[in-house]
């Protein structure tokens, strides 16, 4: 999205949210623009946080998901695959290997 698009994006948002506080019923201004109230709202939120800035739209994703592959496990695939050019499968079988010796425990 460029600069321009987001300018543009910014000002509709903010028109909604004046013209909203201008006739004071939220649902005909929600009518009049087309959009949804749980946007209004969101939208209205993120102003009063944040300002003109909060209107610009965000990436919908968290920038740390629990779920994420941890890095050195992304590292040694990348590695497997361009060192070796080994295919799925076997990064897969390498890879369990790899991490049930990794876990087992030392003995003494």
């Amino acid at each position: 999205m460029t600069k321009e698009e987001r300018d543009i994006q910014r000002k509709r948002k903010l028109k909604v949210l004046r013209h909203a506080e201008k006739i004071g019923d939220v649902g005909r201004a929600c009518r009049y623009f087309g959009i949804g109230r749980s946007s209004f709202y969101r939208w209205k939120a993120s102003f009063e946080q944040n300002g003109e800035a909060g209107l610009i739209n965000q990436k919908p994703i968290p920038k740390n998901p629990a779920n994420q592959t941890p890095p050195e496990i992304v590292d040694k695939v990348l590695y497997l695959r361009s060192k070796y050019h080994l295919g799925s499968i076997r990064i897969v079988w390498y890879l369990a290997r790899d991490i049930t010796t990794s876990k087992s425990p030392t003995l003494v």
